[in-house]
């Protein structure tokens, strides 16, 4: 069985790819959760116990160690065909859009760090932001209406819509504006099961990380804390 090693389910969006994509598809692994330790280089230090890069999300399975979300999902893919799209056209779509995801969205990943236990109103919408969330609703509507949806790349959840599953948790958090398919994808999202048991272990969780609590507080203005005390 694999070990996947993630952190804080409230902060972290890396983690949530892999475990959100494993738990989707009934693909059985072991959980560890090791929060976020004050810090980053507090966190480097415990996270490099089990991890080469001191980062999570990491992968054990045996000797094997896999780190990064994306080399996890193509390793998991090796064994488990449903990871990825049946159809070719879908599947080369699906991996460079999971890769745009990977590597790109900077600005929407700095202005609205994931918090999931949190609504938040930003205090404005800068170019490079707009441009980010203008290309996100592009991508979902090229890929729901291409393939037929109810998810981007098909009718069946696959690793695309794992690396996109951080997003929607920030949209609800920042209530980002976006057209009316994009929105019903965000509402699919979110009822998945996994994706509700992902949210609400993070309500649950009573760490809290300084560095992600005023990353978050410093965009905008906080509405409401849906958190434990």
């Amino acid at each position: 069985m694999y070990t996947l090693y993630i952190a804080n389910k409230n902060y972290s969006s890396w983690s949530l790819r892999p475990w959100v994509l494993l738990t989707e598809l009934s693909i059985p692994f072991e959980e560890k959760l090791t929060p976020f330790h004050g810090g980053t280089s507090a966190s480097w230090d415990a996270f490099r116990n089990f991890s080469p890069t001191g980062k999570v999300p990491c992968l054990h399975d045996g000797d094997t160690v896999v780190w990064e979300s994306l080399s996890i999902v193509e390793y998991v893919a090796e064994s488990h065909p449903r990871v990825w799209p049946a159809d070719a056209r879908a599947r080369a779509w699906a991996r460079s859009a999971a890769a745009e995801m990977h590597a790109g969205f900077q600005e929407l990943r700095s202005r609205c760090p994931m918090n999931c236990g949190i609504r938040m109103r930003l205090h404005d919408m800068p170019p490079g932001l707009a441009r980010d969330v203008a290309r996100l609703q592009e991508l979902w509507n090229e890929g729901l209406q291409r393939f037929g949806g109810p998810f981007l790349a098909g009718h069946a959840f696959t690793a695309v819509d794992a690396f996109y599953a951080p997003v929607v948790f920030r949209i609800q958090s920042y209530n980002l504006a976006v057209d009316d398919a994009c929105k019903a994808y965000v509402q699919r999202m979110l009822a998945l099961s996994s994706m509700r048991r992902w949210y609400e272990a993070g309500l649950l969780e009573t760490w809290r990380d300084a560095d992600h609590e005023q990353e978050t507080l410093q965009q905008g203005v906080l509405l409401e804390d849906l958190r434990v005390a």
